[in-house]
């Protein structure tokens, strides 16, 4: 019995031990993963700061998008299709004072309607006394006969007096007529309200409306006085642009010349179809464009109707002509009082923390100045849970022009409608419109858009 006992208890012992050693490896098994999948799949994503910075812009990485000086206030006016115009007394170009004869109607035509408009009121005012003497002769004859036959003449008298209404509506109808052409005739001579430069006079034969924008107008003009320049993005970069975001207003001809301004109105209501990329086969995705402003501090040195690119400033101009690097703050951490560190890809695909200098904030535009500790080829990674010494890294890729939403230049906007006519923008007859892009604007996307 004692050593049944004895074996018994070593048994158990040898069980409680085995299980022991199985948990052990179970463990250290499932340490043994998670320490491999850290290791072997978590990237961190790096990205250089002159991209960071926007100072890659030499690089040719930049959206552009096309624009058009204009008066900061527009007139228009339409023609009435129901009349002809006769004569047109300005062309487009012509600078126009307040007051100014643009175009004249047809009067003899004018007067021919107004003619038969006055035949047609006194046929009517006839025939309405000969349904007021028919009703007032039945009303009478009503009196006198047959009770038998009083409601046969009650059913008469209610169509006449239904036909009498019907010819009083039509007597105001022809007089409000009348009234419009005499006031057409007496206007017959359109004049301007402001003092501009005419912009555009549409075909007066066929007064066809442009279904790009809905426009009618037969003229418009330009007020002359302030400019602010138009711009045009498409659907897939509206988002890009914000209303009170500067911009840096470049001249076509002189790269070097510039002028700044901001972004006053995004026009998202004023959809404008662009069917111009379909002529060149392009299936980008991006068929309605919108425009947008920019206003101006200054202006000197513009000319109406001038065509420019327009490109968010983001201190592409400014480089080299101030002290250090101007970065967006999140890139830093200043966890640790007096000890801030940016995290920087070491050259060898690893993460490692790099102590930073900082200089002035911007506390508007969220930017810290780096006086020294990165340098513009540096690769370094948004601070966040995944940041640790030894990390794997990986460079964050930024394509241009493609389709699946990655940043792209606005394809479709750098000719827009209104930049039809521009020789600097053209493409030379018989060549593709990537023959006249230009690298400089190779990934804002130069296609044209609607005409």
């Amino acid at each position: 019995m004692n050593n049944i006992g004895f074996s018994g208890k070593k048994a158990g012992i040898i069980i409680a031990v085995t299980v022991c050693v199985v948990i052990g490896v179970f463990f250290l098994i499932r340490y043994l993963n998670d320490t491999s999948y850290t290791e072997d799949t978590q990237v961190v994503y790096v990205t250089d700061v002159a991209t960071l910075t926007g100072q890659s812009i030499s690089d040719g990485v930049v959206n552009r998008y096309g624009g058009i000086v204009e008066s900061q206030e527009t007139w228009s006016c339409t023609a009435n299709s129901d009349y002809t115009i006769q004569a047109v007394l300005v062309e487009v170009g012509q600078e126009v004072t307040e007051g100014q004869a643009l175009f004249v109607y047809d009067v003899n035509n004018l007067e021919n309607t107004l003619e038969q408009q006055k035949i047609d009121l006194e046929r009517l005012n006839a025939e309405l006394e000969s349904l007021k003497d028919t009703i007032a002769a039945l009303e009478k004859e009503s009196k006198s006969a047959d009770k038998s036959l009083r409601a046969n003449y009650t059913i008469q008298i209610k169509q006449q007096e239904l036909e009498r209404k019907q010819k009083e509506y039509d007597i105001q109808s022809k007089q409000k007529e009348i009234e419009v052409t005499e006031k057409n005739i007496a206007n017959s001579t359109v004049t301007s309200q402001i003092s501009g430069v005419v912009q555009s006079i549409r075909d007066s034969e066929t007064q066809a409306t442009d279904y790009n924008s809905g426009d009618t107008s037969f003229i418009k003009i330009i007020k002359t006085g302030e400019l602010r320049v138009k711009g045009t993005v498409n659907e897939q970069n509206i988002g890009m642009l914000t209303e009170g975001m500067p911009v840096i207003v470049r001249s076509r001809v002189d790269n070097s010349q510039i002028w700044r301004g901001t972004i006053s109105k995004i026009d998202r209501e004023n959809q404008q179809k662009n069917t111009y990329a379909d002529m060149y086969g392009t299936d980008n995705g991006s068929g309605t464009n919108y425009p947008f402003y920019v206003d101006l501090p200054t202006s000197e040195g513009l000319m109406m109707g001038q065509h420019v690119y327009l490109e968010p400033d983001l201190g592409q101009e400014d480089a080299g002509t101030t002290e250090g690097i101007w970065l967006d703050e999140w890139y830093v951490d200043e966890s640790v009082e007096n000890a801030p560190f940016v995290w920087v890809d070491d050259g060898e695909g690893k993460l490692v923390k790099r102590d930073v200098i900082i200089g002035e904030r911007d506390t508007e535009m969220g930017t810290l100045q780096i006086l020294s500790g990165l340098e513009l080829t540096d690769l370094i990674a948004f601070p966040d849970e995944n940041c640790a010494e030894g990390a794997k890294t990986e460079k964050a890729e930024y394509t241009t022009g493609g389709a699946d939403g990655a940043y792209t230049g606005d394809e479709n906007n750098a000719l827009s409608e209104d930049n039809v006519g521009d020789g600097n923008n053209a493409p030379a007859e018989g060549s593709p419109a990537e023959d006249y892009m230009g690298p400089e604007v190779m990934d804002a996307g130069m296609a044209p858009d609607a005409a």
